[in-house]
């Protein structure tokens, strides 16, 4: 029983440790192209900068390791050649173990104290003092090897976006000559490397919002953000900036298509508009709801009840020809539809065609237009809502007597 407890007990220790790796690991790549590998001679009692290699864009940590040999000593294996063995620095920052793992196999008895700047001026200042009050990070005490990790949310040398960093080391050998070897080797996120800083990526934003298509939208952010997503995963951010006008344009449109039909953001859109067209309707501002309706009709996506709503906001507005215009459209998409029917009647009437409208109302006054509410019920109400907005007509009773 003891046995199967401790086998429990380790097998829960050991699906932890998976799954905590599987959700730590930094999508990214040591970049071997751009490690720093100096063997410095350091004179008795003198101070040196050293200059990195130039970061690559999108570098957030690096690490370096600090060898003191004796004369004629070699490494026994490079930090590049160790970091092989490191995925990422996960797995050095999660613990000692890590750094114990990058420092040399060998060094020497000499030792040497250094301090590492992240601007060249006060590296100068260094070698000239000796002062290391602008350092970033500072080891005072003299060591024959060290071994660090530096990383944008730790280290104050990585705060900023840095290209390089300047090791300044003081020999404390009174006597002989010091050899250092100096290794830096940065890691640079994926993407972060593209050069998609906050800033610009906010100005993609901000332009997506401009376009037709995300005005449309009550809210546009998830297709600006999947436009965003589309032109980071196509270009780097220098590569979209030297685009002429006219192919930036084109990318905005080609992905904004996309997008938009991608998803469920169709949909969306034109109900939005749809229930801001209703809503306008309410109020009585037929004339913006009809510009919201004429939006879905004009991009193809408009239903039988689209055509009757803008066909009752032209006849409230006393466009009568227009409103049998889209009603006849209307028709043609579900000619059982009896609202466009009832009011293709009402069009007929107010356009001074009794004839036609009479046919109408004759036509379907044994039918319901809804569920709940006949043809006749929906007729009168239409009558009274025509007469409160200053719509008269000698044939409203005239009606109504053909219908009783």
């Amino acid at each position: 029983m003891k046995n199967m407890n401790i086998k429990k007990v380790l097998f829960l220790l050991f699906t932890a440790i998976v799954f905590q790796s599987s959700f730590s690991q930094k999508d990214g790549y040591w970049d071997k192209a751009r490690a720093t590998t100096e063997e410095i001679s350091v004179s008795a009692r003198d101070r040196i900068i050293i200059k990195t290699q130039d970061f690559p864009e999108g570098t957030t940590e690096v690490v370096f390791r600090i060898t003191l040999l004796d004369k004629n000593q070699q490494l026994a294996g490079s930090l590049v050649s160790v970091l092989k063995a490191i995925p990422d620095p996960t797995g050095i920052s999660q613990g000692s173990a890590g750094a114990v793992f990058i420092l040399s196999k060998i060094s020497g008895e000499d030792k040497c104290k250094y301090a590492i700047f992240s601007s060249a001026n006060v590296a100068t200042q260094y070698k000239e003092t000796g002062k290391t009050d602008a350092a970033c990070l500072v080891q005072e005490t003299p060591v024959s090897k060290d071994a660090k990790l530096l990383s944008a949310d730790k280290s104050a040398c990585m705060q900023s976006n840095v290209g390089n960093l300047w090791f300044g080391f003081e020999s404390k050998n009174w006597i002989m000559n010091q050899k250092i070897i100096l290794e830096v080797v940065p890691w640079v996120d994926n993407k972060l490397s593209r050069g998609w800083t906050l800033d610009n990526r906010k100005a993609i934003i901000d332009q997506c919002k401009t376009s037709n298509l995300a005005q449309k939208m009550s809210s546009s952010d998830d297709f600006c953000v999947c436009i965003l997503d589309k032109i980071q995963a196509t270009y780097k951010s220098k590569e979209f900036q030297k685009l002429l006008p006219m192919e930036r344009a084109k990318a905005f449109k080609d992905f904004g298509n996309s997008c938009f039909g991608e998803s469920n953001l169709s949909n969306t859109v034109y109900n939005d508009l749809r229930k801001q067209a209703a809503g306008l309707a309410k109020k009585g501002k037929h004339g913006e709801a009809i510009i919201k309706l004429t939006t879905v009709i004009n991009d193809g996506k408009a239903t039988a009840l689209d055509y009757n709503a803008i066909g009752n906001s032209y006849l409230l507005t006393k466009q009568y020809g227009k409103a049998i215009k889209f009603l006849k459209e209307g028709e043609k998409q579900d000619e059982t539809e009896l609202l466009i029917q009832l009011n293709l009647a009402h069009a007929y009437l107010l356009n001074d065609n009794y004839t036609l409208a009479k046919a109408l109302y004759k036509e379907y006054q044994a039918q319901n237009v809804t569920d709940s509410l006949s043809w006749t019920q929906k007729m009168k109400q239409d009558f009274e809502n025509f007469k409160k907005v200053g719509i008269q007509s000698k044939d409203f009773e005239r009606v109504l007597r053909l219908i009783n």
